[in-house]
């Protein structure tokens, strides 16, 4: 699926490695051959008013249809194909599975929402669309419907064509229990009303409303290969859970490639079916991708320096500055490039996510002195030396969607003091930790994903106590870390969910009452006394509001742009009056260091690119490789590479 689904967003750095603690077993398991096509077609005929079957000579004849074709191409002619490229995981991952229990974490971009292809994808400099898995699309605003005819040269990894079966699927797959994967249910039920057949290869999609986004939700979309999931039943977390499943894209995962708790390896087809077409013709040019855990920091950023793994991130400060500064040997003998590139784009939400369902976070004047004791801005200046800046709300980056005026809170002891004595705690013990007249510390564990930003947590322990506030630091590696937020287990989690190139924010996911509590209300809007904590859902928060809910309802349902944007800034609003999100910080850029083979175009990126890799433009020249070892043997050097790209800044 190409729509994206936010994720926690994993490490600022490629040298931050999680612990993998031996890995899962990757058997897959034994079990009993089903077949479910009677099923799925009895699905189909259930619902016959969202599962339509005409003939192509049905197809309305006044559409225009689009391609993307007039836009430019992405990456570089000079770009080669071949060779392994080395880099590193945070963990190995839980499963293969792209959907379902332990499938959203740092694994999931390398086989799914960097390398497989949606019908069509955001132009990441004209934020156009171009043509995919779609051969060209017609919009039909008045009937809230887009018509999409497939390439027919689309084919799965294993060689099976793409067609509307393939789309049909896609609804049953993900509207299905069997999945355990709340968000696709309902976002499949809900932002879609009908798929209607017309040939294999045409067929149109209807929504409840029509966006004033192009088209997107449903241009986005990717298929699901009916073929591969004949078997999908009851026992799916289990049955596929060290299964790899077709890709339209270019590259798949080998059994033999998969060594536990160790490495994992991506390989590029040579016959892939989209290898020659005008978007993708200069990108993937890696023929395979060996992915190695690595458990500790250091030992990260030394294989980088001794050329066992190509490419690092170097954003934190510690590594741009300190660890690879401009005056590093490698760098000044021109084996190491150091790049630093600016880029424009929603950004990650890094901050604080309070579980409000946990005791004293369930109380606004709790939240609002942890809002005041939480100094970010001693944060962004001493750990990231002022390269970074403050984010203001949730949902900065948008644009015109994003609020204009609100303003994070700021660390203030004294308005956090007021706070907190609003709530009961005004005395203090020994260790200066605020008590209320029962005796109960002012005291939280303090948990975070981010092996490789744990001296954040130790500036913000340090300050929160000045205001009479313990934060209990609690380092967990990025597996364990998302388990525990997604189990609702966290009191507050350090973290950031990735946020995909949109015209506009969402608010469902994260804030809506229905991915916190199953029946959060009743029906005259007060609390369900009766309601269970809600698990496996990005409402990290636990957010309950009954008027947000309303308002996220009129959100989705509405296709004005400037009600949708009225009610973005009503809804931020509320969030932050809600005080459950402590906004931490932005990057409006990133910084990579990359041995001199690895190579990028001469303009480095692509405006809206998130990350070096994103787009998979970058290239290895192996006689490059050759050259920069021997001279290092040799003590030959090169010019150094040290290079700002801010065409975009």
């Amino acid at each position: 699926m190409y729509i994206n689904f936010r994720h926690l967003f994993f490490s600022l750095i490629s040298a931050s490695i999680l612990s993998a603690c031996g890995g899962p077993d990757t058997a897959e398991i034994e079990a009993p051959a089903i077949d479910n096509e009677q099923e799925v077609q009895d699905y189909y005929a259930a619902n016959p008013d969202f599962f339509s079957f005409k003939n192509i000579s049905d197809l309305p004849t006044d559409l225009v249809w689009e391609n993307g074709m007039h836009l430019n191409e992405l990456g570089s002619e000079q770009a080669t194909k071949g060779g392994t490229e080395y880099y590193q995981i945070q963990d190995f991952p839980r499963t293969l599975r792209r959907v379902g229990p332990d499938s959203n974490g740092s694994f999931r971009p390398w086989i799914n929402d960097y390398t497989s292809l949606g019908l069509a994808h955001r132009h990441p400099d004209k934020f156009e669309f171009f043509p995919a898995l779609a051969e060209s699309w017609a919009l039909d605003p008045e009937n809230k419907t887009v018509y999409v005819k497939l390439n027919p040269d689309a084919r799965w990894s294993d060689g099976v064509p793409v067609t509307t079966d393939d789309m049909f699927f896609m609804f049953f797959f993900y509207q299905s229990d069997y999945i355990v994967a709340p968000w696709y249910k309902n976002w499949y039920s809900s932002q879609y009303t009908n798929i209607t057949r017309y040939d294999d290869l045409t067929f149109s999609i209807t929504t409840p409303q029509f966006k004033p986004n192009g088209g997107s939700n449903v241009i986005g979309l990717g298929p699901v290969p009916r073929h591969f999931y004949r078997e999908l039943g009851d026992d799916y977390v289990d049955r596929y859970q060290w299964r790899f499943q077709p890709t339209t894209g270019p590259y798949i995962v080998r059994k033999k490639d998969i060594v536990k708790g160790s490495s994992i390896v991506l390989t590029r087809l040579d016959d892939w079916w989209a290898k020659d077409n005008k978007f993708f013709k200069n990108r993937y040019n890696v023929d395979r991708i060996q992915l190695n855990v690595i458990r500790d920091t250091a030992k990260a950023f030394e294989a980088f320096k001794k050329g066992d793994i190509d490419q690092a991130r170097l954003n934190l400060a510690e590594f741009w500055y300190d660890k690879l500064p401009n005056s590093d040997s490698d760098v000044q003998n021109g084996y190491i490039h150091k790049s630093l590139f600016y880029n424009q784009r929603p950004r990650p939400t890094y901050g604080l996510w309070m579980n409000t369902s946990k005791a004293l976070l369930d109380n606004l004047d709790v939240r609002i002195g942890i809002q005041h004791a939480t100094n970010w801005q001693l944060v962004i200046a001493k750990y990231f030396r002022g390269d970074y800046s403050r984010m203001q709300t949730s949902s900065d980056g948008y644009g015109e969607f994003s609020h204009p005026t609100l303003k994070a809170r700021e660390f203030d002891i004294d308005k956090a003091l007021e706070h907190f004595a609003k709530a009961g705690f005004i005395e203090r013990d020994a260790n200066g930790v605020l008590i209320n007249a029962d005796g109960q510390k002012l005291a939280f564990t303090l948990s975070t994903g981010y092996t490789n930003m744990q001296d954040i947590l130790t500036i913000l322990k340090e300050e929160a106590l000045k205001a009479g506030l313990e934060f209990r630091v609690e380092v967990l590696d990025g597996t364990a870390g998302w388990k525990k937020v997604q189990e609702k287990q966290h009191d507050i989690h350090f973290a950031a969910l990735n946020v995909g190139l949109e015209m506009a924010p969402r608010f469902w996911e994260t804030y809506h009452s229905d991915n916190a509590y199953d029946d959060a209300f009743l029906e005259d809007g007060s609390v369900n006394p009766d309601r269970k904590l809600k698990m496996q859902t990005n409402n990290l928060e636990a957010m309950t509001h009954f008027e947000m809910d309303g308002l996220i309802e009129r959100y989705r349902a509405s296709s004005d742009k400037e009600e949708m944007k009225a009610l973005a800034y009503k809804m931020t609003e509320i969030h932050h009056d809600y005080a459950s999100f402590v906004p931490g910080f932005y990057q409006a850029f990133f910084r990579i260091g990359h041995w001199r083979w690895l190579r990028y175009p001469e303009f480095f990126n692509h405006k809206h690119a998130s990350m070096a890799r994103q787009y998979h433009v970058h290239w290895l020249d192996l006689e490059m490789r050759e050259e920069t070892l021997a001279a290092q043997k040799a003590g030959k050097t090169f010019a150094p590479v040290i290079r700002t790209y801010d065409q975009f800044r």
